[in-house]
């Protein structure tokens, strides 16, 4: 249960990482806005609350044991690198390299990066790479846990259905997947281009164990992360969200899915995360 004082720290720390995502694609000039918001939440109280992880790499004793991290849905890196600055995993200045040139922050995750387990950003391939993380930590009576963050929209691709279905039959309750269901993806509204609904009986006919919560609810998240840890099967947080979350005309607007804001756009965007 998160305490007042948890939440509190939990939207400065989610106030930080919108200013951050809108400074790092303003600076560039490219990059993705729409659904680094609708993740905020989801990824600031994932790896601030309930996530093991290991700052210092192979030199930490704590390597071995951290929790694992995949972000299928690559695109939104600048959410995955700003919580990573946050954990120190490198400078926070070097956000200022976002897209640039010989930078570590590439536009979609590398291994250059600190903290990053896998390179990502061919959709519908995450959820699978998670398979395999979790079968050799079974192996290796290893109790770390396999976090994944999947956009709905690269769910209507094949591999990730063969992936729900190789986590339940190897019965791999170390896997937990977070789905970013904002409904809209870089062609439109979800349901319109190949629909999904309904997803969550969907995904528990694969034997999975599926929990549907408030995307940007702290307390919601949180439950549902330490809820999913104590499951005997693999499982499934359907998070509801408003992609473009936090900024009054990227709500909603397939439009945000991909595009950087002009220096107006910006500076309105900017004064209403305040």
């Amino acid at each position: 249960m998160l305490s007042e004082t948890d939440i509190t720290e939990l939207k400065a720390l989610c106030l930080e990482n919108r200013r951050n995502i809108l400074d790092m694609v303003y600076e560039a000039q490219s990059g993705h806005i729409g659904g680094s918001l609708s993740s905020t939440e989801i990824m600031t109280v994932l790896f601030h609350k309930c996530m093991k992880h290991s700052p210092e790499g192979k030199y930490s004793s704590e390597y071995s044991s951290r929790d694992r991290f995949i972000l299928s849905k690559g695109h939104v890196s600048p959410i995955y690198y700003s919580v990573l600055a946050q954990l120190g995993f490198f400078p926070k200045e070097e956000l200022k390299s976002f897209r640039k040139l010989g930078t570590r922050l590439q536009g979609h995750p590398s291994l250059w990066t600190p903290g990053v387990e896998v390179a990502t950003g061919s959709l519908g391939q995450g959820l699978s790479m998670a398979c395999g993380i979790a079968i050799s930590l079974k192996i290796d009576s290893n109790p770390a846990n396999v976090f994944v963050l999947l956009g709905d929209g690269e769910l209507q691709e094949g591999n990730i259905w063969e992936a729900f279905m190789q986590a339940s039959h190897r019965k791999l309750n170390n896997l937990i997947a977070i789905i970013d269901r904002n409904r809209l993806q870089i062609d439109g509204n979800t349901e319109q281009v190949k629909s999904l609904d309904n997803l969550s009986n969907k995904i528990k006919a694969f034997n999975w164990n599926v929990i549907e919560i408030d995307g940007h609810d702290y307390q919601q998240i949180y439950t549902a992360i330490e809820n999913a840890k104590k499951s005997d099967l693999p499982t499934a947080i359907l998070a509801n969200t408003i992609k473009g979350k936090g900024v009054s005309f990227m709500e909603n607007n397939a439009g945000w899915h991909g595009k950087a804001p002009n220096k107006d756009e910006y500076e309105k965007a900017i004064s209403e995360l305040i």
